[in-house]
């Protein structure tokens, strides 16, 4: 008797959106060491040991890569949260539940695990608004361009919420490891069995009693 998946279509919908949403985020954090490790701008002229560096892209390969990378991220993360909206609503309505005394404590992995998510949550959002300020403001030096705040600020809001995402998302990564693991697990054997199956010739030998 074929034994059935137990890969429902919502958990590998899931699986698929986590990992562009993982793969934007790579490149976009590989770029963004780039920018932190060369933060100045390539200009000919004057002490710029930075003029026209070349870390396997040039300069504005690796601009193109962040700012594409990162959009891809945000559009990536709300559909992340978009379908993950009920949980988030749910989880918000127990701790507050939990802080007015009204029910238990969570388990000491949950408490971890919404502190990890409201953490990345803010500097996410934090980063994806100054990366979009960016976006629509590219050129000009750092005082440039002041919207509520000036550039520089902009660019510091940018940077280390950037840090502090990142740092959240591995922290994030890790305690659901297992989980990653098993689920990519299956989908590549299921993925396997498929292929051999469509690869392996009809004998009729499957009907032999």
């Amino acid at each position: 008797m074929k034994r059935k998946s137990n890969l429902t279509p919502k958990l590998k919908q899931n699986w698929w959106i986590d990992a562009v949403l993982g793969l934007s985020a790579v490149f976009a954090i590989l770029s963004s060491l780039y920018f932190l490790a060369f933060p100045v701008g390539g200009y000919q002229g004057g002490r710029n040991p930075y003029y026209n560096i070349r870390m396997i892209f040039d300069r504005y390969t690796w601009d193109m890569l962040h700012t594409w990378t990162g959009v891809l991220m945000i559009m990536t993360a709300l559909l992340h949260i978009i379908i993950h909206w009920s949980w988030i609503t749910g989880t918000a309505n127990r701790t507050w539940q939990v802080i007015t005394g009204k029910q238990k404590s969570f388990a000491p992995r949950l408490t971890y695990n919404i502190f990890l998510d409201v953490l990345i949550g803010i500097s996410f959002v934090i980063c994806a608004v100054s990366g979009i300020f960016f976006l629509l403001y590219p050129n000009g030096g750092q005082n440039a361009q002041s919207i509520i705040i000036s550039r520089y600020a902009w660019d510091m809001l940018h940077t280390w919420s950037g840090v502090v995402m990142t740092i959240a998302a591995i922290l994030h990564f890790a305690l659901h490891w297992k989980w990653v693991v098993n689920i990519t697990g299956k989908l590549i054997n299921k993925n396997k069995k498929e292929t051999i199956e469509k690869e392996t010739p009809y004998t009729g030998a499957q009907e032999a009693v």
